[in-house]
């Protein structure tokens, strides 16, 4: 068996140096990380070659002490932590005291440095480890440290550094997060004798955003501040236009200190979940402020990850700030300005399939059915006309004040006020557009069997504010809406498409149902089908009534009332597939991912033209709603072109 001997000194702070210091920006994050806890406001880093051959970090921080100079560099030597106690309440970036013992067994390092209670500094100097020289010095209160021809004496990890560029801006990469960490220092950063960035250090987080960012980033960032359980996020995060190809842009920070949290970024997704587009991400800039003792720094030697005590609290609260922070965004950035007073009862431009059947789809006994078809009905009621497949509406029946049913809605026969009517598209009035509307009749039981949609009680809308204008229809996907000085289009299929799936997410696993005139016979594949069997509660979450019809196939004889009776059968045989992907219960992603699907194969398509009421009602829904602003899959549903920016194509402005 080999020997055990204990390693030289020099070789174990060689060993225990690499696990600190990997590159020059190793250093330089651990330089200004002590620079920031000595109270700087003002830091300046200076690097030459990618801070290899020369790395220089300067501050007016208090400075050390003439006789804890040369201690600074002993191995766990430090001001910060004197009792394991003090572990479980860290509230500095450093606190092992390895920093400056790594940096000098690798590197030649020279310290100026001066309190404010001298009247000279002192200059120490030490190479591999080895003291050089400690002598006095003139120099401004504050420290610099100046280091020389990184791993010299460690050509094994010195074969492992990149090229001067690449380690360059792993430096600058290092410098922009302190920053923006620290919009209270003003940090400058010298590359190669050029100022690459100068903080303001006002204390202003934007400032130091845009500073280190760009203008790009920093123009579109929305504010987030929230508070929970004693944990507070503040910063920022990109609007939903302003979301990344990559993770790239995102920035956590706890205790100001810069960290890899899967949680925060978790968290942060799925607050933006259903705004953003696939293969988007949000960018942030959050700082997390929470008591050190819940969360532990001191799991990985350069701290760049830590360990939080309850990560459960840790995700609802970046959850929720996040979340409020994009709702407070779409109200203030909405084209249509304030949403409409809230309703006790809104009708959709889509007509029968947004009503609740359940109670009104009651079987009928043949009696009840011949008494429903031979009923008179009254002459001023016109038949029924067959409803086109590129239709959005289904004609609805109302009462008036006598039980007879009134013409069904449409563009030439308008319903009560409780209709959005735009300014520009006049409707002509009719007997029942008076102030008070008829109120609906109490009918028996049988007759409620035979009534189509319940009456609609008397409602009142008030719309704040401008009212939108009609423009009209283009390329028979947008809606045209002139409001003030804004040209506003929205997108019908993607305004359909989520209220859609709204209604499905809120429906709770109970979708209305309608019960089919003729069922549908579905084929599956022999898999997709045994799956199926074995999972037929899962179609009735989903609004399906589904029975086995034998020889692969199955019977569905009640579809969600958004499905046309077309959609059924590629609906039934999605949910079939997920079923045999995933074997056990759905998971809620997946159970999104079968809404997203229903509510995109019922909603309109593009190039389907609709009436000008259907129009009106969707852009007011669109406007009443504030959850329809982004389609399931991340696309906006509303985008808005100012007066200013027209003119300015057509050269009005000068």
């Amino acid at each position: 068996m080999p020997q055990i001997h204990i390693l030289d000194k020099s070789v174990a702070e060689l060993i225990a140096a690499g696990e600190v210091v990997e590159r020059p920006a190793s250093i330089v994050k651990e330089l200004m990380e002590n620079s920031i806890d000595a109270g700087a406001t003002q830091i300046t880093v200076e690097i030459k070659q990618g801070g290899i051959s020369y790395l220089r970090v300067t501050d007016d921080g208090c400075g050390i002490d003439p006789q804890d100079i040369p201690k600074a560099f002993i191995r766990h030597a430090t001001s910060k932590v004197r009792t394991a106690e003090d572990l479980n309440a860290i509230y500095s970036f450093g606190f092992r005291g390895e920093a400056l013992a790594s940096v000098a067994a690798m590197c030649k390092v020279e310290l100026l440095s001066r309190t404010a209670g001298e009247i000279s500094g002192m200059r120490y100097v030490i190479e591999g480890g080895a003291e050089k020289s400690f002598t006095e010095a003139g120099c401004p209160v504050g420290t610099t440290i100046v280091v020389r021809d990184v791993f010299y004496n460690t050509p094994a990890r010195m074969k492992f550094l990149k090229k001067d560029s690449t380690e360059g801006m792993n430096v600058s990469n290092v410098v922009d997060k302190l920053a923006v960490a620290n919009p209270q220092v003003s940090i400058k950063f010298i590359k190669d004798g050029e100022v690459k960035l100068h903080t303001p250090g006002n204390g202003d987080l934007l400032a130091a955003i845009h500073s280190v960012f760009g203008r790009e980033f920093s123009s579109g960032l929305v504010p987030v501040d929230g508070v929970s359980g004693g944990i507070q996020v503040t910063g920022f995060i990109t609007s939903p236009s302003g979301a990344r190809a990559t993770r790239s842009m995102q920035n956590f920070f706890i205790n100001a200190r810069f960290v890899r949290s899967k949680t925060c970024a978790a968290a942060l997704e799925e607050a933006c979940k259903g705004t953003l587009m696939a293969g988007k991400f949000p960018g942030c800039v959050l700082n997390l402020t929470i008591p050190p003792e819940t969360v532990d720094v001191n799991v990985h030697p350069a701290k760049i990850e830590v360990r939080f005590s309850n990560e459960k609290a840790i995700f609802d609260t970046v959850y929720q700030a996040c979340k409020e922070a994009l709702a407070q965004h779409q109200k203030k950035t909405f084209p249509m300005g304030e949403k409409a007073a809230a309703t006790t009862s809104k009708l959709s431009p889509f007509a029968l399939k947004d009503f609740d059947h359940s109670r009104q789809q009651e079987r009928f006994s043949a009696s009840q059915y011949r008494q429903m078809v031979t009923s008179p009905v009254p002459a001023s009621v016109p038949p029924w006309h067959t409803q086109t497949r590129d239709t959005i509406s289904k004609p609805l029946i109302f009462s008036d004040s006598t039980g007879a049913p009134t013409h069904p809605v449409s563009e030439k026969s308008p319903a009560s006020k409780v209709f959005y009517t735009a300014p520009s598209i006049p409707m002509k009035p009719t007997e029942h557009t008076s102030k008070e509307l008829p109120k609906p009749v109490q009918r028996q039981p049988e007759q409620q069997a035979a009534q189509v949609v319940t009456p609609l009680v008397d409602v009142t809308v008030e719309q704040p504010g401008p009212e939108p204008k009609l423009l009209g229809e283009l390329f028979g996907t947008y809606i045209l809406m002139e409001y003030g000085d804004q040209l506003v289009l929205i997108d019908k299929h993607a305004a359909h498409e989520r209220y859609l799936y709204n209604q499905l997410r809120q429906s709770q696993g109970s979708p209305a149902r309608q019960l089919l005139l003729e069922p549908v016979r579905v084929t599956l594949s022999k898999p997709a089908y045994n799956a199926a069997l074995s999972k037929l509660d899962m179609f009735e979450k989903l609004g399906f009534l589904a029975e086995d019809f034998g020889e692969g196939c199955l019977l569905v004889r009640e579809a969600p009332t958004v499905l046309s009776v077309g959609q059924v059968s590629p609906a039934v045989e999605e949910i079939a597939q997920k079923l045999l992907e995933h074997r056990q219960e759905l998971l809620p992603e997946v159970m999104d991912e079968l809404y997203h699907s229903i509510a995109c194969r019922s909603a309109i398509k593009a190039n389907d033209r609709s009436s000008a009421w259907e129009l009106r009602e969707l852009a007011q829904l669109v406007r009443e709603d504030e959850q329809v602003r982004y389609c399931p899959h991340g696309r906006p549903v509303i985008v808005a072109l100012g007066k200013y920016e027209i003119e300015k194509m057509f050269g009005r402005l000068g």
